[in-house]
């Protein structure tokens, strides 16, 4: 079935590449070079940091539906995982891994 689709879609749609659909999108070099070239791990620094910060949010919601229910101690134990955070986020500030040359 998957196949079937793959095959259908490939021999019924358009085919007109431009240099606007293969110019560099995301990651800043070309698309169709070679797989094998060297370029900055700092790309791949800020994706990872991204997801962090993604999944602290994605904690937070829950938290703040259930507060009322889990009381103080979940407050402190929601607070001490934002510090932690914190302290990670200046460290890496500091390292300068958030620096874009």
């Amino acid at each position: 079935m998957l196949v079937g689709t793959g095959v259908v879609s490939r021999l019924t749609g358009a085919h007109h590449p431009d240099s606007e659909k293969l110019s560099p999108y995301e990651c800043g070099f070309e698309a169709f070079e070679d797989a094998r070239m060297k370029f900055d791990v700092r790309y791949y620094l800020v994706a990872i940091l991204f997801i962090l910060f993604d999944l602290e949010i994605a904690f937070l919601f829950p938290w703040a539906i259930v507060l009322q229910d889990i009381g103080w101690f979940g407050l402190v134990a929601m607070l001490v995982f934002l510090a932690i955070l914190v302290v990670g986020f200046i460290y890496e500030w500091k390292k300068g891994a958030l620096e874009w040359e």
